[in-house]
């Protein structure tokens, strides 16, 4: 099985058990843990693959990956109970499932004939928009809006994956450099807290703000 492929299975696997991480938080059975883990598992892919115009989406075409996300779910179904820290457990999990769908993102791509730019926004988008929907689905508190490096680990990743290739290193090589490249920074921000410069303006008026000073009329 090619490197690629093997990540693709990993970070499936590893995002479908965020997936079932935040079932359990939410007391789920056990339906709700198979089919919050894969749509966690398979959703940034699948938007993925309707982005890039690539039917059938993975999913389809290979049925294993199904397979990859649901048995996470029913050892999460069992196990959860013994993590102290399941949110925590959870961010970290999202960390290596992130890494490894970056790779897969851009490697995909780039296989179908885009440009590295195209390449670089569908690795994005395939490690993000899983733990989106996850996070919308379950209630959570979204990844995105945590203080921590989170997209840019992704965009470090895919940048790095996208330019080993294209200087002809080894797929192999750049796989792994990159997935790692992207898990160190995203490690990084959970355990030290590394976050860019946030925006320090003062916020936009609410609505009640521009009434009481009569910049638009109560009827408006």
């Amino acid at each position: 099985m090619a490197i690629i492929e093997l990540v693709n299975f990993a970070g499936v696997f590893v995002f479908a058990a965020t997936g079932a991480l935040a079932a359990s938080r939410r007391q789920l059975d056990i339906i709700g843990f198979i089919f919050l883990a894969n749509i966690t598992g398979i959703g940034g892919g699948t938007l993925r693959d309707l982005v890039l115009g690539d039917s059938p989406v993975f999913w389809v075409h290979e049925p294993l990956f199904l397979l990859a996300g649901t048995v996470p779910a029913i050892i999460v179904y069992f196990t959860a109970h013994m993590v102290e820290s399941r949110y925590r457990l959870l961010l970290w999990f999202d960390a290596m499932g992130m890494s490894a769908y970056t790779v897969m993102g851009a490697a995909k791509g780039l296989a179908l004939g885009f440009s590295p730019a195209v390449a670089i926004v569908t690795g994005i988008f395939t490690a993000t928009l899983g733990g989106i929907l996850r996070d919308m689905v379950a209630g959570e508190p979204s990844v995105l809006m945590r203080r921590e490096i989170y997209v840019t680990a992704a965009l470090a990743g895919a940048c790095l994956y996208v330019g080993l290739e294209r200087l002809g290193v080894d797929s192999a090589f750049s796989a792994l450099a990159a997935a790692l490249t992207a898990f160190i920074i995203r490690g990084g921000a959970l355990h030290f807290g590394w976050k860019l410069p946030i925006y320090k303006s003062n916020p936009g008026r609410t609505e009640e703000e521009l009434k009481r000073d009569r910049i638009v009329r109560p009827d408006e």
